[in-house]
């Protein structure tokens, strides 16, 4: 089944020709090649790169290097920052790149309030124009985004991660679809989508996570499955996916072929996957995390396998326009 991925992040090792702003949990770093490689091991042909806002502000860099390196592999999106005046000139020139799909906002604490923020405008209305996707990251700001909808109908919004907050260390909150309703909400509006992106994190029980299906099957429901991409916002995920998964991981590192498994962890890893055994070390597991994050949407019950083809890929590819890099990296 064809599967790509609506998030995934890459970075090198924090250096001073590329320094990091901060800290993203997982490894230390998550190259081109390392992230092709767990894509195959994972019988994933393709993602879309969003560039990291925490480790690298709004320079986007690094994720051009890994799309130029794999045109086929990979689309990019990269953060823009609303509050500069020259906001509109950087998407419309980040349009014309090749291989690029979508902008993403930030609307965090620190971020503007009003839905008639011009810095919002200027966005929304020239992505719009430019023919791209607006991810928002907006976890207690669903209201704002309803309204920015209303203003911008023409614009295509995807919801990040469910629009809900999702920790990136333990421990899981009490309640964490607590604001399902606001979410639910916007599917009133036909230009908004929502990513099922790094959901695994909000767990409370372990994989495969079954104590998930309900509350996201509402928003399958809601919003209609080409209206959802799947995603796992890997490496962020990582740090959660750890969390009592040594069962998961040896079960599925077992049943690998050895180029498989090199191909998954490397040589480094793999040496230490056979020499521990039954109990793969940490960073073994954060990148078996990956796999994790797939599976658990392979075995999800209650879903035909048209309804599965849809949310592993079909609803990225209407989304975001990408169809033809994606059928080539199928036939790999």
């Amino acid at each position: 089944m064809l599967t790509l991925d609506a998030q995934v992040h890459t970075y090198e090792k924090n250096h001073p020709g590329r320094p990091w702003l901060g800290h993203l949990p997982g490894p230390d770093e998550a190259t081109g090649p390392q992230m092709v490689a767990a894509l195959d091991a994972a019988g994933v042909q393709g993602a879309v790169l969003v560039a990291s806002v925490i480790l690298y502000g709004y320079d986007p860099s690094y994720a051009e290097a890994v799309y130029d390196a794999y045109p086929d592999r990979f689309r990019l999106v990269k953060p823009v920052d609303p509050g500069d005046p020259g906001v509109g000139e950087t998407v419309a020139h980040w349009a014309g790149r090749p291989g690029v799909v979508g902008v993403r906002l930030m609307l965090t604490p620190h971020g503007p309030e009003d839905p008639a923020d011009p810095g919002l405008a200027l966005v929304l209305g020239e992505a719009a124009r430019r023919g791209l996707a607006v991810n928002i990251y907006c976890p207690g700001r669903l209201g704002q985004v309803a309204a920015l909808a209303a203003r911008h109908p023409d614009t295509n919004m995807v919801i990040d991660h469910l629009g809900l907050f999702q920790p990136k260390t333990p421990p899981v909150p009490a309640e964490p679809f607590a604001d399902l309703p606001a979410l639910l909400a916007l599917a009133a509006f036909p230009n908004v989508s929502v990513k099922i992106s790094g959901a695994c994190t909000m767990a409370r029980g372990p994989y495969p996570y079954r104590d998930l299906w309900d509350p996201i099957h509402r928003i399958f429901d809601a919003f209609g499955l080409e209206r959802c991409p799947w995603g796992t916002d890997w490496t962020r995920s990582s740090g959660m996916l750890l969390q009592d998964q040594t069962q998961a991981d040896v079960a599925l590192v077992k049943g690998m072929s050895p180029q498989d498994r090199l191909a998954l962890l490397g040589e480094t890893l793999e040496r230490r996957w056979v020499e521990e055994g039954a109990a793969p070390s940490k960073a073994t597991r954060e990148w078996l995390s990956y796999r994790l994050s797939v599976e658990a949407f392979r075995v999800m019950d209650r879903l035909s396998e048209s309804d599965r083809a849809t949310l592993m890929a079909g609803a990225l590819m209407k989304i975001y326009g990408w169809s033809e890099g994606a059928r080539r990296a199928e036939k790999r």
